[in-house]
């Protein structure tokens, strides 16, 4: 098999050694590398006896055969833990620069154990790995830091993935951030990183990919290059920042979900004034022909300047409609503080709408919140809960363990109001209107989430996989094939994060039967669509399974309450997902078995793990 280098980078920071491993050639025949290649590694090596912040868990580091390719939507790469949220597997995606980078170094993945006594980074170039003293960049926040490391180890062209201050601080809520632009948002990563005492991995590589048809691939290429510079004419544009369609929908978060319209917001927080008020311009990842990321300038007024990157879809979401902040450029300074020290803004923002329910229902007092006045659309509120939150300050370092756990401690009833799967906060996108996410939601192997399957924007008509028998048209409110688009779309995503390839690739228009020519092309395979797509499955399941042995199995394949609370006006009203009739159909669907959630015997057999089963 080409496109990888059989070849992983192990570094134990406890005995300070770091070496190459050869892993078995089926373990990227079953799982191919990213997403699939750090699950299998995760269930083999981290054991449900491990807690997320000891020494024993692992960070993974992983790429597929696409990274360093020059193929559109290359950027991406994988990073796994046992997550300090939800307890249980954890991944969480970026791109920028440092996944084509990394794979140049020689390796397909980076696995991290132990804990260094000091703080550390790591420094790889091509095959050669040093442990670095850390301790003058600790403390730094991820856009300062950047700079600093490529001067440190005499490299511009160095890629750099850095933790900020919260990860230090072991928020449980701490991504990991990819050259100062691009976000592993989800799940807490950044806090494992902490635990670590590892505050960054600078890369730098010269190697080339290796492909078994040269010749071939550069035409598909040059034709995927314009094929999807042309469909995503309109993301380049915009970027991901357009409400519109959404918020006619009932499809945001408004009022920490509570709310069925908020036309202010979505007027000032969605495009075409984003562009205008922000001065905003396409921050594309390498090889990226759309350039979706933002980068921004706001000049006044003074509390409010800063320029990097802008907020997208998920943080206008939940930094601004969730919570009623209609200004754009307080939503932006917000978000640019969740950046610099290091928290995913989905969950920030949805703990600051929690708080704030939980403040207006009498359930914490201005005694707790140390003298703050918790009010809805209140921007410079948020921006120091933000604060407050990602430095373990104040009232904010409630929240420090994310919003399910400041539920258990508030009490009274908190933790019926919280919107959560296993720990992780709702991203934006109700499963109230698209009944899909309801099932995605709730067996996610991460956690609520819309990176590893989101079958709303097949409902919504974004993108479709015909290859898979995604229905020409589906109807909201109608449970007929929702059940099926959350399984497969989970099976797609979980394909696409271990090739590892951008999912917004499909959305300007690169079809899964172009991403299997450019796979087999690349890899010297002649695979099927069905022999691709049994690599996501295959994926997560096993995933499923470290689920099952975290104790995070069927009892936790549930909504919270305020799903099934239904809208009073607009697109949904009085509607609310048909969840155990989903479920219902997703199980059978998956051939898992009804009661315990576990994937059936014939099922592992057919996936080719009948080692697995009980």
């Amino acid at each position: 098999m080409q496109g990888i280098w059989n070849k992983v980078l192990r570094v134990d920071l406890s005995k300070r050694t770091t070496r190459a491993e050869e892993l078995p050639e089926s373990f990227y025949m079953d799982f191919i590398g990213g997403d699939g290649l750090a699950g299998k590694i995760i269930y083999d090596e981290v054991g449900a006896d491990v807690e997320p912040l000891e020494p024993e868990n692992r960070v993974i580091f992983a790429v597929g055969p696409f990274q360093g390719t020059g193929i559109p939507g290359d950027a991406k790469f994988c990073i796994s833990t046992k997550s300090p949220l939800t307890r249980t597997y954890a991944n969480t995606l970026a791109g920028a620069n440092w996944g084509p980078t990394f794979k140049k170094t020689g390796y397909d993945a980076l696995i991290v154990q132990g804990k260094a006594d000091t703080p550390v980074y790591l420094w790889i170039n091509d095959g050669a790995a040093e442990i670095r003293d850390g301790r003058k960049f600790w403390g730094m926040d991820t856009s300062e830091i950047v700079e600093a490391l490529k001067e440190d180890v005499g490299e511009k062209r160095a890629s750099v993935v850095t933790i900020g201050p919260a990860g230090e601080k072991l928020v449980a809520i701490a991504c990991v951030v990819a050259d100062g632009h691009s976000f592993a948002g989800r799940c807490g990563v950044g806090a494992v990183m902490g635990s670590k005492n590892l505050k960054a991995v600078v890369v730098h590589g010269t190697k080339s990919t290796p492909i078994a048809d040269p010749d071939g691939f550069t035409k598909l290429r040059k034709e995927l290059v314009q094929k999807v510079s042309k469909q995503g004419e309109g993301m380049r544009q915009y970027g991901t920042p357009d409400l519109a369609d959404y918020h006619s929908h009932g499809n945001i978060p408004i009022k920490y979900w509570s709310q069925d319209s908020f036309e202010e917001g979505a007027k000032n927080l969605s495009q075409p004034l984003y562009n205008e008020v922000l001065k905003a311009k396409p921050l594309p990842c390498l090889h990226c022909p759309v350039g979706c990321h933002r980068h921004v300038k706001v000049e006044e007024p003074e509390k409010y300047i800063f320029e990097g990157a802008g907020p997208e879809y998920e943080a206008v979401g939940m930094l601004g409609m969730s919570n009623l902040v209609s200004d754009l450029k307080a939503v932006a300074k917000a978000n640019d503080y969740c950046n610099r020290i290091g928290i995913d803004c989905i969950s920030a923002g949805a703990a600051i709408g929690f708080a704030i329910e939980c403040y207006e229902r009498g359930l914490i007092t201005k005694e707790d919140t140390k003298g703050l006045e918790l009010r809805w659309g209140d921007g410079d509120l948020q921006i120091e809960l933000v604060k407050q939150i990602g430095l373990r300050e104040g009232f904010g370092a409630l929240f420090a363990e994310g919003a399910f756990e400041a539920a258990k401690k508030i009490g009274k009833g908190a933790e019926e109001i919280v919107v959560q799967v296993r720990g992780l906060d709702f991203p934006c996108h109700d499963p109230r209107i698209s009944w899909s996410m309801a099932a995605n939601y709730a067996t996610c192997t991460r956690g609520a989430c819309h990176c590893k399957g989101l079958p709303g924007d097949v409902e919504f008509g974004l993108y479709t996989v015909p290859e898979l028998g995604f229905p020409e048209k589906t109807e909201f409110f109608d449970p007929q094939d929702k059940a099926y688009l959350a399984a497969k779309c989970q099976d797609f995503s979980t394909l696409l994060n271990s090739i590892s390839l951008c999912m917004f690739m499909t959305y300007c228009g690169m079809t899964l039967t172009d991403i299997l020519n450019a796979f087999n092309t690349i890899t010297g395979l002649h695979w099927s669509i069905e022999q691709l797509i049994k690599v996501g499955e295959r994926s997560f399941n096993l995933q499923r399974l470290i689920n099952i042995r975290d104790g995070k199995g069927r009892e936790y394949d549930r909504m919270p309450k305020r799903m099934f609370e239904p809208a009073k006006s607009g697109f949904r009203q009085g509607k609310v997902p048909p969840f155990g009739a989903l479920m219902d159909d997703y199980y059978k669907l998956r051939e898992w078995d009804k009661k315990t959630g576990v994937p059936q015997r014939e099922k592992l057999a057919e996936l080719g793990m009948s080692e697995l089963s009980s």
